[in-house]
């Protein structure tokens, strides 16, 4: 009976992650250097969100370091113009010193491009991400464990998601530097 109740809850996750884009609701959080970002900082850039948390024995680490990849692709190439999001779906242990000293342990090709976000109940980000994403999150009972879509999402400028990608395995980085300037290009 297990099995088939997290074989359910993966169906709705990928489900809910292949629907299409949306508007993102305006937001205030606060990053892992302590600073408030909104969606009104992001608007005129587009950027990379995902969802991930610090005590993550599962996907969150090989996520981190697939985004740092993505990061690597686009310094190569010169893109410049982006920023990263990652909102934590574990807000009440993820505090800005936990996600400073998390994102310290990638090799991160440049920090100042990188928000971990926090500073929301764990409703407020179920919540959001469902509404906002089409992500799914849910905090398991008696764990430290949250259980959270894997995908890296490409939002435009005006706060639009526009795409979304693997984020865990066969990330398509090529795509996504592509889709990145493809926005960035656009007028």
């Amino acid at each position: 009976m297990k099995f088939f109740s997290l074989a359910t809850l993966l169906s709705v996750i990928l489900l809910l992650s292949a629907c299409g884009s949306s508007a993102i609701e305006d937001f205030s959080y606060t990053d892992h250097r302590g600073e408030r970002v909104s969606l009104e900082n992001l608007n005129g850039t587009p950027w990379l969100a995902t969802f991930a948390f610090t005590s993550c024995e599962t996907v969150c680490p090989p996520m981190m370091f697939n985004m740092t990849e993505i990061q690597e692709e686009l310094k190569a190439n010169g893109i410049e113009e982006y920023k990263i999001v990652a909102f934590s779906v574990d807000p009440a242990v993820d505090k800005p010193k936990k996600l400073r000293q998390y994102l310290s342990q990638f090799s991160v090709p440049d920090e100042s491009k990188w928000h971990l976000l926090t500073g929301y109940t764990q409703e407020q980000i179920a919540e959001f991400a469902s509404e906002n994403f089409k992500s799914f999150v849910k905090k398991e009972p008696g764990s430290n464990q949250v259980i959270h879509g894997t995908s890296f999402y490409l939002v435009d400028q005006e706060g639009e998601v526009a795409s979304n990608y693997d984020g865990f395995k066969n990330v398509p980085v090529d795509e996504i530097r592509k889709d990145l300037e493809k926005l960035i290009e656009e007028p």
